[in-house]
């Protein structure tokens, strides 16, 4: 396939964390389907390599590194290791996450199980963001993709603490969009509820037909659908748009209670 020049990746390295299964791994393999190379960061190495070698069976370019994106060290690792494989980094792609939606109940998490959420779902964007802008600046085309969730937007009871993480990814993402541009746009995904492996463990068919009463397009979400606005905001088709975020949702809302 030859993609429109607005789609095209080619030259292009990016990082997607998180990359080994569900949304990360929908989104690496639709970039490098699109041209870009692609570092797949995740704390499971064999789930990452087995999407690396899906990308190059196809003729892509991929790599697969360990990662806690919570580690310092971890986070300075992928960023030089994708840079000595591939020349550079143009597009990242913050997706790993995570929290104890349903079982945040303020009278059963600890201090320190709330910080650990923000650990993961803010502070390591934030760093990550930081220490891939040189690179980009440097190559003259950064976007920056924040995966938030519409957790961040709705209200639901024992998730405080990973809804209040997304929402502050979503004014981070905005605010940093004028710290980092004009070279480097950021941008946020929030995927509405999507079939992966997460959603699997706790979603009933009865939850899933009250989802569906309120969700016009009448489905739940595939990791494609996430995938694809991903790829909207990685490549230049969106070089006029920054500091958004954008819910993938079937137009409705869902969620578990």
């Amino acid at each position: 396939m030859t993609p429109s020049p607005l789609f095209d990746l080619t030259g292009k390295t990016a990082i997607v964390t998180g990359g080994a299964n569900g949304i990360g791994r929908a989104s690496a393999r639709m970039l490098a389907e699109y041209g870009a190379a692609v570092a797949i960061a995740d704390l499971d190495l064999a789930d990452a390599q087995a999407v690396a070698d899906e990308i190059e069976s196809a003729g892509g370019r991929a790599l697969a590194v360990d990662c806690d994106v919570t580690d310092d060290g971890d986070r300075q690792r992928l960023v030089e290791r994708t840079v000595e494989a591939f020349g550079g980094v143009h597009v990242l792609v913050n997706n790993a996450g995570g929290g104890g939606a349903g079982r945040e109940s303020p009278d059963d998490i600890s201090v320190e199980q709330f910080a650990a959420v923000f650990e993961l779902n803010v502070f390591s964007a934030w760093r990550l963001s930081q220490l891939c802008a040189p690179h980009m600046r440097e190559a003259g085309y950064g976007s920056i993709v924040n995966t938030t969730s519409m957790a961040s937007v709705n209200r639901s009871p024992a998730i405080s603490a990973y809804a209040s993480s997304k929402a502050a990814l979503n004014h981070m993402t905005a605010n940093l969009a004028f710290d980092y541009g004009p070279e480097i746009r950021l941008n946020a995904v929030g995927p509405g509820a999507t079939r992966t492996g997460a959603l699997a463990s706790v979603l009933t068919p009865e939850m899933e037909r009250t989802m569906l009463e309120h969700t016009p397009l009448e489905r739940l979400g595939e990791p494609e659908d996430i995938a694809g606005a991903v790829l909207y905001f990685a490549a230049p088709v969106s070089s006029w748009v920054s500091g958004q975020t954008l819910f993938v949702n079937g137009g409705g809302v869902q969620t578990l209670d």
